[in-house]
């Protein structure tokens, strides 16, 4: 049936998942026969797994859980891998009087001692013995054995099953004969040949029907298919579909239209009948749906893994009655929560479900226990959640009302319940409540936040807190010693004794029905000595369980690390190293798991797990490739307890079950490249770039050709359908582009910000996207509460109001939605009226009057206004579509809109009905356009902002000119209380102060960055401004101090364009990056450790071993600021005259180097004030692009556009004599010279900015093209000895050059899309190492012998330079602090510390020219996967020592 099967990939399975996916459903498909070879489909213990598998859907699935396909073969019989010792016997005293027989049976099966009661295990065949003529023989003699057996009424007729039937038999008996229940969602496709008896004997025939081993009919496998086929009939024959075919010689053809129409309609019918199935169930459980049936469910889920743990508890009495004992003596009067605490895997979730079991004795037997063990489901891995839970399973169990709607909107409002809650149940004086919260550590708020706000300090009377936390390391429980601070709250749960650790392995191995011979116990004793950690015992039991009693098993591991590292040995030796690595590495990437569907969709995207799989055969279709899931099976099966289920959004998901499992996995499998390479595969599926029918390039080893194959996984819509939204997507493709460093990919994927809001009271920000998506964020538990799904165009505009509780935000769909903060529930929409035109106007203004109760929405050329309660439209004015509105304002205190065209009208129009109350034109503008408005309800009037910088003040009365500023205004707005104004205008911004004629200046001097200001917005007590650039970076200003500089922040890495103040804290986001930042600003108030030089211009540089940095003054570039650093302050200022270009040092002579925009160089000196020098420049008026000196600080080279001077430094009383210039050249090219180096020698090399590097010789007049950057040139150091140069660009390429050959040595480029080039460069004193300071704001170390990446550091910030010292280097940062590194790199001694642990994202390549020279001199064939097509060798980097940045 393989066509029959291929059909229902290619096309059926296809549309039934979309279909599931728009119900809000995943569809996973079980096909343990396809892609593996059929000796393996008819091994028994396949058999085994496959009717597992069927037992899991059955009990899983809402729809569809079981389909068979049925023709004329009926498969061979597998042979039993185990027969209980009765079974056993029977069969041999029936083949006693059989020698031969007999002694085949012997020799395959092998008595085991240590099954309870006893088994027989078939053995394997060895490697040289053959196993289909034996195989067939073994299962002959078991067969005629058996029906012996059963005459004589020896064996069950059950027991004769196992040796006739078939695999397919045993399938469609369990999964639809033997039900009581109905069909279950079972659907059986039958498939009959006309006249195919007619024809048996032919060569065609006899390859549809089962054979022998000689080629003949196999007659009893026929009856027997006869018999399954009637057994159908008769008991569900509504579930029998069948397909009758008129014969044909070439009936499996491809070509024959016959078999393509039944092909056809057999998908469709499977279509139907599964999406059909689907419905149903929905219906049904609609229909039955329990009012809190998520609340049972949680219980449910809990208390069935609670079951699981307390099985085999042993030990741990006397720590029992001691927490009895505690509980019993608080139980009257008010006591701190109980803390149980121990390192991983010493048992503390045994104790606490075993605590929990015991507590009606405890406490009596009407005892209210509530026990969640956190992290095991989506409820209990976040406070809120955890928290709503208990209270309502408290409440139901009390008899008291359940928290109201309102208290579940807000988190803090939870809590408050949380805590009434406990003093309520208190106060009933009746039953004790015990709430049991195993593994603190889970709670992935605790771990962020660093603190549990929620946790009460003190329970009152019958209320009994008991938390249990990991030890060890800093970490959780460090954290709740801050909030509980008594010290006999805590209790150590230590090791069991050595009789009680052998005890609880006993007890495994009875419940496993297994047991041990003397010599293997003996062994598993002497592997644990007086071992009595519980982790390390299960995982001993999970090994000895597996010992038959011939086995002569290793020792095992003494610790719980080497156990873990055992068991992934043996699952490697199984199921093969890349398997599993690959398996767990995707499992624990994943943010909160993968479910199985997902995981087998991944795998069948992972190309080097697929290569692996298809080494020894091919897969069974030409069109699509998928990986076997019965290699998934298996594996799963033997990993056994170390993976947990967990609910997540609706859907199970598979996670693993201990945390130092997850250690090991990552430690083992996901270290260097490795981890990148998971989450880019990951990525890849949940981004749906190979889905809906994108096929995948892979080369098969056996196929050894290029395959373009359809690898069928789910597609990846950011919607399912209007109602579902794609949350898996949601929450794992970010998370997996991050990790992989595709950071281009995660702009395109998951949009912009366009939108922010925040709620103050609720302390709740409120952000809208650009593909219509808004998420509501706690800032308490720094976490999204609520997506709020609906619109479908970019959102433009939200405002937060009813005190915070409720947002209107209007979008670019044309529609205006109104949602509840709290609840997330959306309680209208509307339409506003307006095309689907793409062209529509940008303008748009929200405007919200609660006290009307009136939302207004103004675009373009009209005006619309709506109840706020109601809905209703209360009005809709329609402007001069030709002369748009540019501005409008809702004044309030006038009940007046007021709207400012693009021609300069003023219309004003009442706020109550839209009548139009007056028009005239700005008398105080003239061809200006208006660009932005703010109104001023106090004042009633509008700020407007015009193209030529002109600032006007307009109001129903007239107009007045405001200020004329030199650039167009970009943008207005006033504070909270309308006494300050700012206007923002090309790098500046402008602050005003209100009066009673509107605003008047407030201070002197602008507020400037370095690049064009987008946004500001004013602190709540007008003390502090914050602006925000196009270059990503935010100021932060004080306005009680005349505007002076606190700080500089750095935003997402791209444009801010919007900022939100809640109090305190300041939210920054970009239209360009799906990121957003939040920052407290009242550390500005507080005195730091470190004061940061202020400069933005990224023009610093450094002297005195980095006691002083040098840059342009703010707010004045003609003087460089000179900055202390041990004092943290401005010691001088130095006057320039004009704007500073660039900065160098000369740090033996002490000399400041300043190259200005009008062409001129000052050299001022350090350590005295004599007289400046000058050096005028070549040609009047030509801006200084860069400068260099020597590494003996005897040359300077001066560079502009075009033109490089060479000058003498010669030592000098009291200061260095400089003199020239000596040399004077042109480069005679259109681009401009972006970098500069200079040589003892007179030689100069030169960047531009095209991308071309120059190595130019004064003395000759040589000139030598250096060729290897494909972008500008951005950097360019001499080494010490002046032998080597080295390069960097914008396209992140790092090139060492040979200066005696003029060649590079080796090129160093990311091959990441993330780095944006390469800031600045220098080498090492000693010439060994080249430090580099990169645009992605790290610093990397690169090996000058081999062109080894020895370290990558994240820094947080971009480096301006970087400075070597004799150990390391100085760099100062754009954050406007000094890194000092020291630098070793020993060759002797390894090292457990990884360099590169905190920068894991990108790949380096090193191409070097000797081992090109080299290849090509052998005339060596590159290998095509580690070549490039000219023949240069890559690899990817790997260091040969060990280095530490410290």
């Amino acid at each position: 049936m393989d066509a029959e099967r291929e059909a229902l990939q290619s096309t059926a399975f296809p549309e039934v998942q979309t279909f599931c996916q728009k119900n809000g459903l995943m569809f996973e498909v079980v096909d343990l026969r396809w892609g593996i070879r059929n000796t393996e489909a008819t091994d028994h213990m396949t058999t085994e797994l496959c009717l597992e598998e069927l037992d899991r859907c059955r009990k899983t699935s809402i729809g569809p859980a079981f389909v068979a396909l049925l023709g004329d073969q009926y498969g061979p019989c597998p042979v039993p891998t185990l027969i209980e010792e009765k079974e056993w016997e029977a069969l041999r005293s029936q083949l006693a009087s059989k020698p031969r027989d007999l002694e085949l049976v012997a020799r395959r099966f092998r008595r085991d001692e240590n099954a309870v009661p006893p088994t027989y295990l078939l053995q394997a065949l060895g490697t040289a013995e053959t196993q289909g003529p034996e195989e067939a023989t073994l299962t002959s003699v078991l067969r005629s054995g058996a029906q012996e057996a059963r005459r004589l009424g020896l064996i069950t007729q059950e027991q004769w099953h196992r040796y006739h039937w078939s695999v397919i038999e045993w399938e469609i008996d369990r999964g639809l004969l033997s039900l009581t229940d109905g069909d279950q969602g079972a659907t059986v496709f039958l498939r009959e040949i006309q006249d195919l008896n007619k024809h048996i004997l032919e060569d065609c025939a006899l390859k549809m029907v089962d054979r022998l081993a000689d080629g003949c009919l196999d007659t009893d496998a026929q009856n027997l298919l006869s018999g399954l086929k009637g057994r159908i009939a008769d008991t569900q024959p509504g579930v029998l579909k069948a397909h009758h075919l008129p014969w044909s010689r070439d009936l499996v053809n491809p070509k024959n239209k016959a078999h393509a129409r039944y092909l056809k309609e057999l998908g469709e019918q499977f279509v139907a009948r599964a999406n059909y199935q689907v419905l149903e169930h929905l219906r049904e459980q609609e229909a039955g749906r329990q009012e809190l049936a998520w609340l049972y469910q949680e219980i449910r889920h809990h208390l069935g893994l609670s079951t699981e743990a307390t099985w085999t508890f042993c030990g741990r009495q006397e720590l029992l009655a001691q927490l009895g004992q505690r509980l019993r003596q608080s139980d009257g009067h008010p006591h701190s929560p109980l803390v149980l605490f121990g390192p991983p895997g010493i048992g503390k979730t045994a104790l606490m479900c075993k605590l929990a079991e015991q507590m009606p004795g405890l406490l009596g037997r009407k005892t209210v226990t509530v026990l969640r063990l956190l992290g095991m489901s989506q409820m209990s891995s976040n406070a809120r959640g955890l928290l709503q839970s208990i209270c309502f399973q408290v409440c139901l169990a009390y008899g008291l009302p359940l928290p109201p709607a309102q208290v579940l909107e807000a988190h803090a409002r939870v809590v408050q319940f949380f805590h009434t809650l406990l003093h309520t149940v208190s106060c009933r004086n009746f039953e004790s409540l015990v709430i049991l919260l195993d593994s603190m550590d889970d709670v992935d708020s605790i771990c962020r936040a660093r603190r549990v706000p929620w946790l009460p300090p003190q329970c009152p009377p019958r209320i009994h807190l008991i938390l249990s936390a990991c030890s060890g390391k800093p970490g959780i429980l460090d954290i709740m010693r801050q909030t509980l601070m008594d010290p006999e709250a805590y209790w150590e749960v230590k090791p069991l004794s050595g009789n009680q650790g052998q005890e609880m392995i006993q007890l495994l191995l009875a419940a496993s029905r297994r047991t041990l011979s003397p010599g293997q116990r003996e062994l598993l004793w002497a592997s644990l000595p007086e071992c009595g950690h519980p982790g390390r015992l299960r995982l001993a039991f999970e090994e000895a369980r597996k010992w038959a009693s011939f086995t002569i098993p290793a020792p095992l591991a003494s610790t719980a690390k080497e156990a873990i590292h055992q068991l992934c040995a043996r699952l490697e030796q199984t199921h093969g190293q890349l398997l599993v690595a690959h398996v767990l590495g995707y499992i624990v990437s994943s943010r909160h798991g993968l479910s199985e569907a997902e995981l087998k969709d991944v795998l069948s995207l992972d190309d080097e797990v697929l290569e692996a799989v298809y080494q020894d055969w091919t897969p069974p279709s030409k069109e699509l490739l998928r990986f076997p899931p019965l290699l998934w099976v298996r594996l799963r099966r033997d990993l056994g307890h170390c993976l947990a289920r967990r609910p997540v959004d609706g859907f199970t998901l598979l996670a693993i079950a201990h945390r130092q499992l997850t250690e090991v996995i990552q430690e083992r499998y996901l270290s260097g490249p490795e981890r990148a390479k998971r989450h880019g595969v990951l990525a890849d599926f949940f981004s749906g770039a190979w889905s809906q029918g994108t096929k995948k390039l892979i080369t098969l080893p056996l196929v050894g050709k290029p395959l373009n194959l359809d690898r069928k996984v789910a597609p990846q819509p950011l919607w399912f359908s209007d109602t579902v939204a794609n949350l898996r997507k949601l929450k794992e493709l970010p998370h997996h582009l991050v990790h992989s460093g595709r950071f281009e990919e995660l702009k395109q994927e998951v949009l912009g910000i366009t939108a922010m809001g925040w709620s103050l009271e609720e302390k709740l920000l409120v952000v809208g996207t650009q593909d219509g998506l808004m998420a509501v964020w706690d800032m308490e538990e720094q976490q999204v509460i609520h997506i709020l799904t609906g619109h479908t165009g970019e959102v433009r505009s939200v405002k937060v109001f009813g005190k915070g509780t409720l947002v209107l935000s209007a979008s670019k769909d044309h529609t205006l939605r109104l949602w509840n903060l709290l609840s997330g529930q959306q309680k209208f929409t509307i339409w506003d009226g307006g095309s689907k035109d793409p062209t529509d106007p940008e303008i748009w203004s929200l405007h919200v009057d609660e006290a009307k109760k009136v939302v207004y929405l103004a675009s373009g050329s009209k005006i619309s206004a709506w109840n706020l309660e109601t809905a209703e439209l209360v009005f809709h004015i329609l402007g001069d579509a030709s002369d748009c509105w540019m501005c409008t304002a809702a004044l309030a205190s006038r009940a007046t809109l007021l709207t400012v065209s693009e021609g300069g009208v003023v219309s004003l129009w009442s706020s109550g009905t839209g009548k139009l109350q007056g028009r005239h034109h700005l008398s105080s503008i003239k061809e200006e356009i208006p660009t932005c408005g703010v109104s001023v309800q106090k004042q009633g009037k509008m700020v407007t902002g015009f193209s030529k910088g002109s600032i006007s003040l307009v109001s129903p009365e007239g107009d007045s000119l405001l200020e004329k500023l030199p650039e167009a205004v970009r943008f207005l707005v006033v504070s909270e209380d309308e006494s300050l104004l700012a206007a923002g205008f090309g790098r500046s911004v402008r602050i005003f102060l209100a009066d009673s004629q509107g605003f008047h200046r407030f201070m002197a001097a602008d507020l400037e960055h370095e690049d064009t200001v987008e946004i500001a917005g004013f602190g709540p007590e007008n003390n502090l401004i914050v602006t925000a650039s196009r270059d990503a970076l935010i100021q932060v200003w004080s306005l009680s101090e005349q505007g002076t500089l606190l700080d500089i922040l750095e935003g997402v890495g791209a444009p801010v364009s919007l900022l939100a103040w809640a109090g305190a804290l300041v939210a920054s986001a970009s239209q360009q990056s799906s990121s957003l930042k939040v920052w407290d600003l009242t550390y500005i108030q507080k005195p730091r450790a470190c004061t940061p030089f202020l400069d933005r211009t990224g023009l610093t540089a450094v002297s005195h071993n980095g006691s002083y940095v040098y840059f342009p003054k703010i707010g004045d570039k003609n003087k460089v600021t000179i900055w202390d650093s041990a004092e943290g302050e401005e010691q001088d200022a130095l006057d320039t005259s004009n704007e500073v270009r660039c900065l160098e040092v000369a740090q033996q002579a002490n000399l400041l180097f300043t190259g200005l925009v009008s062409g001129v160089v000052l050299v001022f000196p350090l350590n005295s004030r004599q007289d400046v020098m000058c050096i005028p420049p070549p040609e009047a008026r030509k801006a200084i692009n860069c400068m260099a000196l020597s590494k003996g600080e005897e040359r300077l080279a001066i560079a502009y556009d075009s033109i490089v001077l060479v000058l003498d430094i010669s030592p000098g009383d009291p200061c260095p004599v400089i003199d020239g210039p000596t040399y004077t050249f042109y480069t005679q090219l259109p681009e401009a010279i972006s970098s500069v180096a200079v040589l003892a020698d007179y030689r100069v090399i030169y960047g531009m900015t095209n991308s071309d590097l120059f190595l130019y010789e004064c003395a000759n007049s040589k000139v030598f093209h250096l060729e290897a950057h494909g972008s500008q040139v951005t950097c360019m150091q001499v080494s010490h000895k002046e032998q080597l140069a080295v390069s960097g660009s914008e396209e992140a390429l790092l090139c060492l050059w040979d200066l005696q050959a003029c060649k590079w040595r080796f090129q160093m480029s990311y091959t990441n899309s993330y780095c944006r080039g390469v800031q600045c460069v220098c080498f090492s004193k000693d010439d060994k190492y080249v430090y580099a300071g990169l645009k992605d704001r790290s610093i990397i170390v690169w090996s000058v012998l081999d062109g080894t990446l020895l370290a990558v550091q994240f820094v947080h910030a971009v480096v301006n330079r970087i400075i070597p010292t004799s150990n390391g280097f100085i760099a100062p940062t754009r954050h406007g602090y000094l890194i000092r590194e020291r630098f070793q790199c020993p060759s002797s001694r390894v090292s457990q510390q990884d360099p590169l642990k905190n920068f894991k994202k990108a790949v380096w390549k090193v191409k070097s020219r000797q081992r090109e020279e080299l290849a090509a001199a052998a005339g060596a064939l590159q290998d095509s996967r580690s070549a490039s097509a000219q023949g240069n060798e890559r690899k990817s980097n790997k260091r040969s020592q060990v280095c530490l940045l410290v």
